[in-house]
């Protein structure tokens, strides 16, 4: 009986040898073809920074988009979430579904990068006629994610299991009065509708992280992002005789200071980080006249739920008792743009040795987390996910020196894409096959 159980064991063994081995095959080929692909990646990427859109405008990206995944063989939805576009490509081998995702939208920004394939666009933003650039890498994503859909294309018939390709537009945020974004894909289906998928990955360039890098972090990596609007009401009077009526810019003035006792004498940074800021103030139309309202507008950023809800009510608080201490009213508006960024933590684990693998343990890093925000955290909430950056920056650059996101200066080396587009194969293909490294 035990000489049986013993060949039970070293058979299963050896019956695994084979499997691990064909594994590990199966990434070595994507990876040779993710080289091969490379000046393919960089020559889409090049057209969709010439030819940027804004969000929920992104008709011709779409379009070039859907034509190029056509090609490839794999089925097409176009116009989700106004100008989505979602791939499914069925691998010939049974296994779970995986979601990849891109974002597609430039931003109101006037491109001053000298490069040949600047972008020379102009759009419309809320009114106003503005420079379009791709100023925070999503044309990089979309390259990427592009040539991660040739790879796994090419290789359809050994691939266990199917892949979902989301290319999402408005995640910088929908323009006035229209909905948009990761929230709107959501709702429209693209997690549920079809084959759905068990886990999602995306990735985001970094300017200002060197070339061949990756950055991780479990749990919470990016901050939640609310917008903050206050209405400050006065009573107007002339500006010679104030104590006739009620100032709301002097109010405003000590709402402003009152806000950020919230975060430096109110809650628990010892917990985790959190931001409120004021960017805009406007009220009054001349020099000697006290006007009847002024409004606030701001951003609150919190890496803990709990702590922004705290935020939030201390907020309304704040505002709305100083505002009243002066006869004034103060009306406050918090509308969430995005959650909290948090990566599924079993996940992270489960991919961590694979990302050591693709890019050398030593360039994998535990980064802190970041207060800008991403809402790539609407998929999180249905589904687990992971979300990690790619090093964009020259070798040996200072990133202190480096032209930061959303600037119009920004700039990426190309050849950090080839690690985004072997960083989605790699975690494609090890939770396909389920294991812990190829």
């Amino acid at each position: 009986m035990q000489h049986k159980l013993l060949l039970t064991i070293v058979g299963a063994g050896l019956l695994a040898l084979p499997a691990a081995a064909q594994d590990a095959k199966l990434l070595a080929r994507a990876n040779s073809m993710a080289a091969r692909v490379e000046p393919k990646v960089i020559e889409w990427r090049r057209d969709f920074h010439e030819h940027p859109e804004l969000g929920n405008r992104e008709v011709k990206t779409a379009a070039k988009i859907a034509a190029e995944l056509k090609r490839l063989g794999i089925e097409v939805e176009t116009g989700v979430a106004h100008t989505g576009v979602v791939g499914v490509l069925k691998g010939g081998k049974p296994g779970p579904v995986v979601a990849l995702r891109a974002d597609m939208d430039g931003l109101p920004v006037t491109e001053r990068a000298d490069v040949p394939f600047a972008s020379k666009t102009k759009g419309n933003y809320n009114g106003q006629e503005v420079g379009v650039m791709h100023a925070c890498g999503h044309d990089t994503h979309v390259a990427m994610l592009l040539g991660a859909a040739e790879v796994l294309a090419g290789m359809k018939k050994d691939l266990p299991g199917t892949v979902k390709f989301i290319f999402q537009p408005a995640e910088e945020g929908a323009p006035a009065g229209e909905k948009g974004g990761a929230s709107l894909m959501v709702e429209e289906g693209v997690l549920s509708k079809g084959p759905k998928p068990e886990v999602i990955f995306g990735l985001h360039i970094n300017s200002q992280t060197e070339v061949g890098k990756l950055k991780y972090r479990p749990a919470g990596i990016m901050a939640s992002a609310d917008l903050l609007r206050i209405k400050v009401n006065g009573k107007q009077v002339h500006g010679a005789n104030p104590w006739a009526g009620v100032d709301p810019i002097v109010v405003s003035a000590q709402i402003i200071n009152g806000l950020q006792t919230i975060i430096s004498r109110q809650i628990d940074l010892t917990e985790d980080a959190a931001v409120v800021t004021i960017g805009s103030i406007h009220g009054g139309v001349r020099n000697n006249i006290i006007p009847e309202e002024v409004v606030l507008e701001g951003t609150i950023r919190a890496l803990d739920a709990n702590m922004q809800k705290q935020i939030h009510e201390r907020i309304k608080l704040t505002a709305t008792k100083i505002a009243e201490s002066a006869g004034a009213t103060a009306e406050v508006t918090i509308e969430e743009m995005a959650p909290i960024t948090f990566n599924d933590e079993a996940l992270t684990q489960r991919m961590l040795p694979t990302l050591q693998t693709i890019a050398g343990k030593g360039n994998v890093l535990l980064m802190n987390a970041m207060t800008g925000a991403e809402d790539f955290a609407y998929y999180q909430q249905e589904i687990p996910g992971l979300f990690v950056f790619v090093g964009g920056m020259k070798k040996g650059q200072d990133p202190a020196t480096a032209p930061a996101h959303h600037t119009p200066d920004f700039y990426i080396d190309e050849s950090g894409m080839q690690l985004g587009v072997k960083t989605l194969l790699g975690l494609t293909l090890n939770y396909m096959t389920g294991k812990e490294k190829l």
